[in-house]
């Protein structure tokens, strides 16, 4: 299988600190791949070196084929982290121009334009300015810009900031349908609960190491689950030492229901006897590891502070879409 993206020993540090550390990756043609961690962790970094915007201090790097996204541009899509729509144009005006800059024709570029405007439902903002719409309305802008011109690679960095869950889950649909027309696609995310619902193949970055590697099925297989869920039927319940119980390494409880990780060599099914015989449950379950789960399985340490790392952004973002 031929790749798009190949990348060796790649390295880049700011001062001292080490973004990407001795990286490498390879991104086949035709697949769907997710790029998560938490803030700050190098995917970033991994893109904007991809994309040429900054130079590895060390290591090789392809892209569909070439040594610089630079001379393979009009065969990219790009949507980065910092948004760069032309606040002053018109919404039209902006998609036609960027369209000609990747070689459509004028005719072209105002069929496309107007076809993208409908499929996203922003049809009555041809002849608004960009400044005018609203975060959400720009992302999806921003989104045609990176498409219009039907790339082979799509790269979308945190592509889903900003938007409301009716449209996250237009944004997933319409990352799908650019996957099922054959162009590669990369996006990075913090909100994990994305990646699990998109990708077929995950690259994980912790610290600027990558830790996870592999297709999604396969991380499936390798990691199971190691998380039982128990909910009691009576609150005064909730406070009981479930911590205490056979193979439990940690305690998480949010709102009366509890989360007990195990250690790997755990019985799970005596644990689940244990919690069944310390109160009246109204739920006992295996849980299915979340990738959240298995970073946090592979990063170490306390669960509650990586919680705490990964979720402030997305705490932000939805305090985002709730202003509007």
């Amino acid at each position: 299988m031929t790749n798009a993206i190949e990348i060796r020993g790649l390295n880049k540090s700011f001062g001292t600190k080490k973004a990407v550390q001795n990286l490498d990756l390879d991104v086949p043609e035709g697949s769907l791949y997710g790029f998560i961690g938490p803030n700050g962790a190098g995917k970033s970094t991994t893109i904007r070196m991809i994309m040429s915007i900054i130079f590895p201090d060390s290591g090789d790097l392809r892209v569909l084929g070439k040594s610089s996204a630079v001379e393979s541009k009009d065969r990219i899509g790009y949507l980065p982290e910092e948004r760069g729509i032309y606040k002053k144009m018109k919404v039209g005006a902006f998609l036609k121009y960027i369209a000609r800059l990747k070689g459509l024709d004028a005719a072209e570029a105002e069929k496309r334009t107007k076809e993208w405007l409908v499929r996203v439902g922003l049809a009555d903002t041809y002849r608004k300015k960009c400044e005018e719409l609203s975060k959400g309305m720009q992302q999806k802008v921003q989104f045609i810009s990176a498409v219009i011109h039907e790339p082979e690679l799509l790269i979308l960095d945190e592509v889903f900031t900003g938007l409301d869950p009716v449209n996250r889950r237009l944004m997933r649909e319409l990352i799908s349908e650019q996957n099922d027309a054959g162009r590669t696609i990369i996006f990075s995310t913090h909100a994990m609960i994305e990646a699990e619902q998109l990708c077929d193949h995950l690259f994980m970055i912790n610290k600027g190491v990558k830790v996870i590697d592999l297709p999604m099925d396969e991380i499936w297989r390798r990691y199971d689950p190691k998380t039982v869920v128990v909910e009691p039927l009576d609150a005064a319940d909730v406070g009981r030492a479930w911590a205490s119980l056979p193979g439990v390494k940690e305690m998480i409880e949010t709102d009366g229901v509890i989360d007990l990780r195990l250690h790997d060599n755990a019985d799970t099914s005596e644990l689940m006897r244990a919690a069944a015989n310390t109160a009246k449950l109204r739920r006992l379950e295996l849980k299915r590891a979340s990738l959240e789960d298995i970073f946090i399985d592979i990063a170490g340490g306390s669960a509650e502070e990586l919680r705490q790392e990964l979720r402030p952004a997305a705490a932000t973002e939805l305090e985002e879409v709730r202003r509007g």
